[in-house]
């Protein structure tokens, strides 16, 4: 009896790492070219429109997703923390809208209204730009860094945080990353495991939840 119960929690522990954030030894150093989606606005936004941008924020999320929606805020914050020091965040919509109506444009542009984003939010239609990043779920972060040749480097890649419902008691991944960064340090922890909706690519024949 006394086995079994020992092997139940275990079982248990497993399935609630697995929910959240593993990390990795190393960062993924992978190489981001410049690309150019269009806002909820209607501008077109680049990572060269940011003369001045020593890296960015970047977070795939969506309308639908219950996870994404948790964040909100969050993300309002860390932008108002970040900006001032020369880091940027913009989000992403990847989601396929031929077979997700809810992420049609003017539901992207609705959210921004009603959640009073007050970062870019960005359509990218085609995949392509999800596809060079690898993101694979929303929510999902990543934090680019510009090297000494001016190239944009990933440093951090998974969640934003690891607790959703609690963001008081949650211990802040990317948040820790950028202050290391800043402080001109490596990144102890620079890859989690994000948590959320899956990216389906086009082309996908099984749908999201």
């Amino acid at each position: 009896m006394k086995m079994i119960k020992t092997c139940f929690s275990l079982t248990v522990l497993g399935v609630f790492i697995s929910s959240f954030a593993l990390s990795s030894s190393s960062p993924t150093d992978k190489i981001i070219k410049n690309f150019t989606l269009k806002s909820t606005d209607n501008q077109k936004i680049s990572l060269s429109n940011y003369k001045n941008a020593k890296g960015f924020i970047v977070v795939f999320t969506c309308n639908k997703c219950p996870m994404a929606k948790l964040y909100s805020e969050r993300l309002n914050n860390l932008n108002l923390k970040y900006k001032s020091k020369g880091i940027y965040l913009m989000a992403i919509n990847a989601m396929d809208t031929v077979a997700y109506k809810e992420e049609n444009f003017a539901l992207m542009q609705k959210k921004v209204k009603k959640e009073k984003l007050n970062f870019p939010y960005l359509q990218d239609k085609s995949q392509k730009v999800a596809k060079q990043f690898g993101a694979s779920c929303t929510p999902q972060s990543f934090l680019i860094m510009k090297d000494y040749f001016g190239k944009w480097i990933v440093k951090y890649e998974g969640s934003i945080d690891d607790s959703a419902l609690e963001p008081t008691k949650a211990n802040n991944y990317l948040e820790k990353a950028l202050d290391e960064l800043l402080l001109k340090k490596e990144v102890s922890n620079p890859y989690t495991r994000a948590v959320g909706c899956r990216i389906f690519y086009r082309g996908e024949v099984t749908k999201m939840d």
